[in-house]
């Protein structure tokens, strides 16, 4: 039906607006999930806690394991779920890839949207809600932080100029949210532009 991705850097308030996102389109009738990436499923768990909380990993393996969950969770959640006719709400795809390990650790970005196009099978969302916001406000906000959340303010401050960067490049699929506003007004900012896809009104 319609997949709908959430990027931006750590603190951005993304799972709230999901959150919001999925209990307005629930409200009315229209079949929705919410997943994430890394996490999902029984597979992604595993590669969620071998990413974020097992220490020090190189940038070339940690790549590998955020593709291969990205591989198995369009084959296993969002393709089904989009068969079945559901919008699909998923924090974090492939842009992040993109940004963090493009423009923040400096790995090759033709090379890194190659190898997602082979982990997604082709598959891009519809829309992207880029939620913005000054990454030492993200980070004040966080009272726990993983092994990504703990790099530099330097390297926080690359993520989020890579995804500007990034949804400069296709305007019509990222949509900017100033993530500072309060979470009410960012959810129905989000709505409207459904809205004017046609899904909130489709049923």
């Amino acid at each position: 039906m319609l997949f709908v991705t959430f990027e931006g850097p750590e603190g951005a308030g993304k799972t709230t607006a999901i959150m919001g996102v999925f209990d307005a389109l629930i409200d009315r009738g229209i079949p929705a999930i919410i997943t994430r990436e890394p996490g999902s499923g029984s597979f992604g768990k595993k590669v969620r806690e071998l990413l974020l909380d097992s220490g020090e990993i190189n940038p070339r393996s940690e790549l590998f394991l955020f593709l291969a969950d990205r591989a198995n969770h369009v084959d296993t959640i969002v393709r089904p779920a989009l068969a079945a006719g559901k919008v699909v709400l998923c924090d974090r795809y492939a842009d992040s890839t993109v940004v963090y390990q493009g423009y923040a650790r400096g790995m090759d970005i033709d090379n890194l949207r190659a190898l997602n196009e082979m982990a997604t099978g082709g598959l891009s969302p519809q829309l992207t809600f880029l939620l913005d916001l000054a990454p030492e406000i993200g980070l004040a906000r966080l009272t726990k932080k993983d092994r990504i959340d703990s790099e530099s303010l330097e390297f926080h401050q690359m993520v989020r100029n890579g995804f500007l960067a990034e949804a400069k490049l296709e305007p019509k699929r990222w949509k900017v949210l100033d993530s500072t506003l309060p979470a009410e007004e960012i959810v129905e900012n989000i709505l409207e532009e459904l809205l004017l896809q046609k899904i909130l009104n489709s049923k």
